[in-house]
């Protein structure tokens, strides 16, 4: 089965996993076009900066804090559910191993816009963030913006939905 083909069956398989079911119908929202999630709350003051800019855009979009590592399967829950609740592309911000981009990546085939961020508890000053979002493995393409630049994912994601 090639790419396409995949991405059309997946679109049109209903979802009957309880806990996407149980997401779907807790995050559904009229017109919201970009989902925002970062790992942390601690990130939320940054990421606020991508929907600032998709709202002034006139863009619709939501925010969420789920750790891929903390909360796997609400990660995963989001990620099968966002096409099916209107969202085109994801924005997903994650500091230190920085692996929350590429799990959504993994759970969708929407556009997924990584923001490495800057974290006090690591050695590297955001570079392990970088390279963890700029290197994903073959099959789960991740777009990665400059580190703690989320204003640039707004844009690049306003750039996907005008296409």
């Amino acid at each position: 089965m090639t790419d396409d083909q995949l991405s059309e069956a997946a679109a049109a398989a209903p979802v009957t996993d309880p806990t996407v079911v149980a997401l779907e119908q807790e995050l559904a929202a009229e017109g919201v076009l970009v989902g925002i999630v970062m790992g942390s709350q601690s990130d939320m003051e940054t990421m606020q900066k991508a929907a600032k800019e998709l709202t002034d855009r006139g863009i619709a979009n939501e925010i969420n804090v789920m750790s891929a590592h903390r909360d796997p399967d609400k990660v995963a829950a989001y990620a099968k559910s966002a096409r099916s609740r209107g969202l085109k592309v994801i924005i997903a911000g994650a500091g230190l191993s920085a692996a929350l981009p590429g799990v959504v990546a993994a759970h969708t085939d929407l556009p997924v816009i990584g923001v490495p961020l800057t974290s006090g508890m690591t050695v590297a000053g955001g570079l392990d963030a970088l390279l963890s979002v700029a290197q994903m493995p073959p099959g789960v393409p991740v777009a990665c913006v400059g580190v703690d630049n989320p204003k640039n994912a707004a844009a690049l994601a306003a750039r996907i939905l005008a296409a």
